[in-house]
């Protein structure tokens, strides 16, 4: 029956409620574990913006690396998305482990109910796979980094939550692509989505705008990722390209002589994909919500750019 259910919904576009003040918001650590302090300071931070948070049951937990076994992982995460009177599961931090659970979530009662999912980095194993079953997700900030956020951070986190309809500007930048396009808004972290390529949660690229971000890559890696994207027929789909946060990148002893810009734009050299490099959103403090799933619209000119993320 599940699987009846999930062929019938990669085809549709599922609604999720826009979140509203009083709405219950779970905190879970689906990857690597965190702080205590970090997840109490982001409660507060929530209850005062008008939400009710409830907390995994090993959100404080360590075990090694991560947060719990994979058993207790999987409990906590499926419990916030059984539960009907939890309107938005946050994830505290990414890290790594989402991927050890993917697979023996029940997502059946997303589908039933559809809820928001927020996080990045690690996260975007869940984007993924929500994209698939044609729910919309939100790649935003995490209790792990609300200390440092950006005040905008919060804001379009909000609108995103909401439903509205957003803009995000950003200034001219030198080797941006110009151009307008319009998709289905898509993304997040690239070694993820590079991870993901040919396997059951690739999505269908086509007619998309891709948002892509990164946190201490080799040039040279970001560089082979981009060619397996193209070399999977990617970067023919795509209609507009949104570069975020690359943060901590590294060269080799011996520089490989290309700057991140270059490696990009190697990529399209011979088509009219408009691109957009400096975007804020990722692994830096101003990391804008990007409402995943959502209808797009990118224009980039000389003054910079503009994405507007419908409503609905």
């Amino acid at each position: 029956m599940f699987v009846f259910l999930v062929s019938v919904h990669l085809r549709m576009n599922l609604s999720i409620p826009p979140l509203i003040a009083g709405d219950k918001i779970a905190i879970v650590a689906p990857a690597k574990s965190i702080e205590q302090h970090l997840v109490l300071e982001a409660k507060d931070i929530l209850e005062n913006s008008g939400y009710e948070v409830v907390l995994g049951p090993h959100v404080f937990g360590v075990h090694h690396y991560y947060s719990g076994t994979v058993e207790e992982r999987l409990i906590d995460f499926q419990s916030a998305l059984d539960d009907p009177t939890i309107k938005a599961v946050l994830c505290a931090r990414g890290g790594y482990g989402c991927i050890h659970i993917v697979d023996l979530i029940n997502w059946s009662s997303l589908i039933r109910q559809p809820k928001w999912v927020i996080g990045f980095s690690d996260v975007t194993v869940f984007h993924q796979r929500i994209q698939r079953l044609g729910i919309q997700s939100v790649h935003g900030t995490m209790p792990l980094n609300f200390g440092d956020n950006s005040k905008e951070s919060f804001s379009t986190l909000w609108e995103a939550l909401a439903h509205k309809e957003y803009v995000i500007k950003t200034t001219a930048h030198p080797e941006n692509k110009l151009g307008i396009a319009t998709g289905r808004l898509v993304g997040g972290n690239l070694s993820i989505l590079y991870s993901l390529l040919g396997t059951d949660d690739q999505i269908d690229y086509t007619d998309t705008i891709l948002f892509v971000e990164e946190v201490g890559e080799q040039l040279y890696a970001i560089d082979r990722m981009l060619h397996s994207f193209k070399k999977a027929g990617v970067l023919d789909k795509i209609k507009g390209l949104i570069v975020g946060g690359m943060s901590d990148l590294k060269d080799t002893a011996v520089p490989i002589g290309t700057t991140l810009e270059e490696i990009v734009l190697h990529h399209f050299q011979y088509k009219k994909t408009p691109i957009c490099f400096g975007f804020p959103a990722g692994h830096i403090n101003d990391n804008r919500a990007l409402r995943l799933g959502a209808h797009a619209s990118l224009d980039v000119t000389d003054l910079g750019a503009t994405l507007t993320v419908h409503g609905g």
